[in-house]
């Protein structure tokens, strides 16, 4: 899932000054918080959160989150898309107020893109004279005319640009790094003369401060913030001011550092109108983050695991609350066993069986049989080995009382293989060896 982010006002066909480079580099430090995979596209700034979704609480927390904090760093379109020049298409051709939000639509790709105008694809401006004569408005027109004839008359520069906002050929980006060091300039919309009206615009830099801090792990004990008098200044005033502020403790908290800022700036007095900003970190240190695990952390104060699962015992039962123990055993169904967790677990030597085997993540309660397309087994399509067999043989030892009261001899032959699967991913699949028309079974999946 992408994310494009546009300091340019969208659904407008005129041209609009280019955002600042401060800007850009501001807001792409501000969005590394989120995700290393950003990028500044066309004045722009995209970033890739489909693996950050899980961390940040969800997809619809986070996008109420970027929705809530990107308009106070000046952006003035948002969308989302499966890849970023649909994203950034999306984000300038949305016809409101800004802020412009859009969150993931249910309507197909395609249907959403051929409604948008042509000047939401930077690459089609070096053809507007040409597209405009042979009557295309959209970028569904744009798409519709013949693919050979297009080449002959256009750069391939707009054929595949044409082809990557649609998601028929991949992209490449030069992903943004985190900077060792932070500082960042803005530039004040209006001059202003009272120290304390100076927040507003510090509350932006403020923003990507804690970013920059959230990204890197750390809290910042020092910061500066430096002022510069507009040109039209007497000679009396002077370049600009500073404040240097320190903390008790390293923090990111932007309500704390926002809070301390404006005490400082309630006693300044201006010398001159102000028109430019600069925030500085002098002093970072590393500031541990709190525990989001369910359990509780060694060294951490409150009680330790062993006490809260005595509790949950003691509440829901000691047959609701089980442990697994590892056995010395290669078959799969037998690797683990499970018992109550106010047992004393059996204490074996450090063993190595099956350490050099591929183990799935998730494992399927009983082995599901495969059906076949010859002699090749199938699961959500056609298999493909990747490595194998991995013969696992054992179990003769091993006999249980069926429910009939007769014996049932546990013992395993067979041969597993990891296997891929073009929709279900990688899969633990094996090969029984023992009846005389062997059958392949899925016994777990991969992460």
């Amino acid at each position: 899932m992408w994310t494009a982010l546009c300091l340019t006002p969208p659904g407008s066909t005129a041209p609009a000054p280019p955002p600042t480079e401060e800007a850009v580099h501001t807001l792409a430090t501000w969005a590394l918080q989120f995700t290393p995979r950003v990028a500044v596209v066309e004045s722009a700034v995209v970033m890739e959160l489909s693996h950050s979704l899980r961390l940040f609480g969800g997809q619809r927390a986070l996008e109420e989150r970027i929705q809530e904090e990107a308009p106070l760093l000046g952006v003035q379109g948002l969308a989302w898309s499966s890849n970023s020049l649909a994203a950034l298409a999306l984000a300038r051709g949305v016809p409101v107020r800004p802020p412009a939000t859009a969150s993931v639509s249910e309507r197909p790709l395609s249907e959403q893109l051929d409604a948008l105008p042509l000047h939401t694809l930077s690459a089609t401006q070096p053809h507007q004279a040409l597209l405009a004569r042979l009557g295309c408005s959209t970028l569904g027109h744009l798409r519709a005319l013949p693919r050979s004839g297009l080449r002959r008359r256009v750069d391939k520069t707009l054929v595949l640009a044409l082809d990557q906002v649609y998601g028929l050929q991949p992209e490449t980006h030069t992903w943004q790094t985190l900077p060792d060091t932070f500082q960042a300039r803005l530039e004040l919309m209006a001059r202003v003369e009272m120290a304390p009206a100076l927040l507003f615009g510090a509350h932006r830099l403020l923003l990507a401060l804690c970013a920059w801090l959230s990204a890197r792990h750390e809290g910042v004990t020092t910061y500066r913030l430096r002022w510069a008098h507009d040109s039209f200044r007497s000679r009396d005033a002077g370049p600009g001011g500073e404040l240097v502020l320190r903390t008790a403790a390293p923090t990111r908290q932007i309500e704390h550092l926002s809070r301390l800022l404006a005490e400082h700036l309630a006693h300044v007095r201006l010398a001159a109108p102000v028109d430019h900003l600069e925030l500085s970190a002098l002093e970072v240190e590393p500031l541990a983050d709190s525990s989001v695990s369910l359990w509780p952390e060694p060294g951490r104060p409150g009680e330790s695991l062993g006490l809260v699962m005595e509790r949950l015992a003691a509440r829901l039962g000691s047959e609701r609350v089980l442990r697994p123990e590892p056995q010395a055993d290669h078959r799969l169904e037998w690797m683990t066993h499970w018992h109550a967790v106010t047992e004393q677990p059996t204490r074996l030597p450090a063993q190595t069986w099956g350490a050099d085997l591929p183990q799935p993540c998730f494992v399927l309660p009983e082995p599901l049989k495969l059906p076949m397309q010859g002699p090749h087994p199938v699961y959500h399509g056609a298999l493909r080995f990747l490595t194998g067999p991995h013969r696992v043989e054992g179990g003769w030892w091993d006999r249980v009382s069926s429910a009939t009261g007769e014996e049932d001899n546990r013992h395993v032959s067979r041969d597993y293989w990891v296997a891929l699967s073009e929709q279900a991913g990688v899969l633990w699949v094996f090969q029984e060896r023992r009846p005389a028309a062997p059958a392949w079974y899925l016994h777990g999946i991969f992460a």
